[in-house]
């Protein structure tokens, strides 16, 4: 029955044009039963946050529920209780699940558009499944099956407007920005004012110093770096996310020690240019860009009015070049 068949890593995949009407069956089986799985994970996970979108995903998960009731009780009457042991993996060419586990690092939006593509996908399994069936009781199951995945698109639609009309949706909304700047902006935003402003002295005061381009590189390098390690390690050790709602402490420091380095090596780049002004000048344009866009980023996630944010960064930034600037010549 499956005597072709081939485990992953110990030989070639089957071809879905070699599985016979019962083995086409088993994989719509397992392919249902994993999908409510991951329907009935991504509810698990939202219910805390959002508990309208997990309402739309416990009714998916009830749906694929009922299509896999469907299937076995046809796999039944046709080839009897034993159900073939074949899944998605074991199937060259067949759509592939994101692991589970992966809901974890998914917003509720990502997660919406995840479910989309995953009814999407079933649909043409199933209408290339109907088109091998010879059984007539099969196609007509099948063929069932791809007009039911086909109007889950608009039954997503209809059960997100069901559960997620005007407040739950806009709280949701407003739920998941909020979540997203306390996890990402927050902490990127704050490495990126430190690696950018805190730098600027030290790079200007060795260019001034020595003239020396590769000896101002290596030392804008060294305090970038330096300094991204020290923010990130900093911002993961000061709290676990757990009372604050702040997120996993690993993203808020991955986001916090890369925009630090990143601010830092904005200007210590342009001195990789042999020439003294022409690196310098390029330094400035790069620090003028920098601290623009930090009072850019201030004004659209953090709601802080333009004036005081350019108050507060370009100021401060010009203080602290002119000091590295002035120390760096005297």
């Amino acid at each position: 029955m499956l005597s072709t068949f081939s485990i992953p890593g110990f030989g070639n995949k089957r071809r879905f044009d070699t599985l016979s009407e019962q083995e086409i069956l088993a994989l719509a089986i397992s392919s249902e039963e994993e999908d409510g799985q991951i329907y009935a994970a991504y509810a698990s996970k939202l219910r805390a946050d959002y508990p309208a979108s997990a309402a739309v995903f416990d009714d998916m998960a009830a749906e694929e529920s009922e299509h896999r009731r469907w299937l076995i009780e046809a796999y039944k009457r046709r080839f009897g209780d034993f159900i073939v042991p074949i899944r998605r993996e074991h199937v060259a060419g067949y759509y592939a699940r994101s692991p589970v586990w992966l809901i974890e690092n998914l917003g509720v939006e990502r997660i919406r558009q995840e479910a989309d593509e995953m009814e999407r996908q079933a649909h043409s399994f199933y209408l290339q499944a109907a088109a091998r069936a010879t059984d007539a009781d099969t196609r007509k199951l099948l063929g069932d099956l791809a007009i039911a995945e086909a109007g889950h698109e608009a039954s997503l639609g209809t059960l997100v407007e069901e559960h997620l009309e005007g407040e739950p949706k806009a709280e949701e909304d407003l739920a998941a920005r909020r979540q997203f700047v306390l996890t990402w902006v927050q902490p990127g935003l704050a490495g990126l004012m430190d690696g950018s402003v805190s730098t600027l002295a030290p790079i200007f005061a060795t260019a001034f110093a020595t003239q020396n381009t590769w000896t101002t590189f290596l030392v804008g390098l060294s305090a970038s770096i330096g300094a991204g390690i020290s923010m990130g390690f900093t911002e993961a050790a000061h709290d676990d996310g757990k009372l604050s709602g702040r997120g996993a402490p690993w993203k808020r420091g991955l986001a916090s020690g890369i925009m630090t380095t990143i601010g830092g090596l904005g200007h210590a780049l342009p001195y990789l240019i042999p020439s003294f002004w022409t690196a310098t000048t390029v330094a400035l344009v790069v620090v003028f860009l920098e601290l623009w866009a930090i009072v850019w980023i201030q004004n659209r996630y953090m709601e802080t009015p333009f004036l005081r944010a350019t108050f507060q960064v370009v100021l401060g930034g010009a203080l602290v070049l002119a000091a590295g600037i002035l120390i760096g010549g005297s």
